[in-house]
Order: structure tokens, then C-alpha cells, then sequence
């Protein structure tokens, strides 16, 4: 792989746990949503809203996986603007992560869910 700096990819590899994570919660969080209050006017938008989170952190988590094998193909450096692809890619992971993250734990506050 073209050398990236061992925090870059530390940093990548953890988002891409913390997006799997997020994704595990938002489903956890919605199927029991759903199964102890089933489908009604209250809950529809919270299941909607856990299911775009899912939806959200797989775009980031697909980037990051797609960008690494592509950066390994560059020898002895990645062109700049696939650098920079990966920077905006990361800083987008972290954003989406953060937002789900409120987004579960306010769908779990709401219906009194603990983990």
C-alpha cells in the first residue's frame, strides 16, 4: 500500500468498527422499537429515522472499504486527489457516525430502552 501515516489508518480502521457498530445499534434499537410497540403513528417516524441512520453509516463504511485497496495500488504515493477523497471520506464517517449515535440513543430515551 502507499504509505499512509499508521494514525491515518488507525483512524479508518476504527470508524469502519464504529460505523458496523452504529449500524448494529440502529437495527437492535428499531427491531425492539418494533416488536414491543409494533407499527402506530408514535413509532413510525422513530423506526423510519433508525433506519435511515443504518442506511447513513453504510455509505461512509462502503467509501473507506472501496478507497484503501485503491490506495494500494499507487506506488510510491497515491495521487493528491485520492488523498484528499479519503480525508473528506473520514471526516465524513465521523460526522454520520456522531449524528446516528444522537439519533439511537434519543429513539432509546424516547421508548425507555437500555443495552
Amino acid at each position: 500500500m502507499a504509505k499512509l501515516p499508521n494514525e491515518t489508518l488507525t483512524e479508518i480502521f476504527t470508524l469502519q468498527r464504529l460505523l458496523i457498530e452504529g449500524i448494529h445499534d440502529a437495527s437492535v434499537t428499531e427491531a425492539i422499537i418494533f416488536e414491543q410497540y409494533g407499527e402506530t403513528e408514535l413509532t413510525l417516524p422513530v423506526l423510519e429515522q433508525l433506519q435511515n441512520s443504518r442506511e447513513r453509516l453504510l455509505g461512509p463504511y462502503s467509501r473507506l472499504c472501496a478507497l484503501l485497496p485503491r490506495i494500494a495500488q499507487y506506488q510510491p504515493t497515491p495521487p493528491r486527489d485520492v488523498l484528499d477523497l479519503l480525508y473528506r471520506a473520514i471526516e465524513q464517517a465521523q460526522a454520520t457516525y456522531a449524528a446516528s449515535e444522537v439519533s439511537v440513543r434519543e429513539a432509546r430515551g424516547d421508548f425507555n430502552i437500555s443495552l
